[in-house]
């Protein structure tokens, strides 16, 4: 029997994810945290066999915090289960130590599933990332490949230009100041082969679901 811990802002998600275990002999339920705080606690406490995370909750530093998790706990399987459907954050998340990433508008089926394979000491992504991860990557080359290059500060900084915000947005969003979002703005342009602004806009866009 797997040993779980839930960690997740949302309070019928928890119970969601409960009711769901509560069906199977395969895994137990070990505690519950809403916040970054409550969730080291119970990583001190008692670590987990699996780790059910939301990456978008309180006093939790996203991608970064995953890779401090892992760093700490490297033989705790984790799994991301997240409000964010975007293609980038599943690669981001399986590249800093997550061993499945399912999005939130997923089944019940699909998120049992990845966790089973998890559980085995598999890799899962659902169907509609892996078709589309391989539909488009056609080689180092590819977009995606460069994709995979990018840091979690320069992801940020793409996915809020995505969403036609202005450099002053993106500094008050990110708690850095204009000059070094142009910066960023300049390495996103170089990493990801585009010549303006707009054609960085269009290319992040392609990579993002909803």
């Amino acid at each position: 029997m797997k040993k779980i811990l839930i960690a997740d802002h949302h309070p019928i998600t928890r119970k969601g994810i409960s009711c769901m275990l509560k069906k199977t002999s395969d895994f137990k339920i070990i505690a519950k945290a809403n916040n970054g705080s409550e969730l080291y606690k119970c990583l001190h406490e008692e670590t987990p066999d699996i780790l059910v995370m939301e990456i978008d909750m309180p006093q939790i530093n996203g991608i970064n915090a995953l890779r401090g998790i892992k760093n700490e706990f490297p033989d705790m399987r984790v799994l991301i289960f997240s409000t964010h459907p975007e293609e980038i954050y599943a690669l981001r998340s399986i590249k800093s130590g997550a061993a499945g990433y399912v999005p939130k508008t997923a089944s019940s089926k699909i998120f049992m599933k990845a966790l089973k394979q998890i559980a085995k000491g598999g890799i899962f992504l659902n169907e509609e990332l892996t078709s589309t991860f391989t539909s488009r990557n056609v080689g180092e080359t590819s977009a995606i490949s460069r994709y995979k290059k990018l840091s979690s500060r320069e992801i940020e900084v793409l996915n809020l230009l995505s969403r036609g915000k202005r450099n002053k947005d993106i500094a008050n969003a990110l708690n850095i100041n204009e000059k070094t979002v142009s910066t960023y703005k300049t390495r996103l342009l170089k990493k990801l082969k585009v010549d303006n602004l707009a054609d960085l806009i269009h290319q992040s866009r392609m990579f993002q679901f909803g």
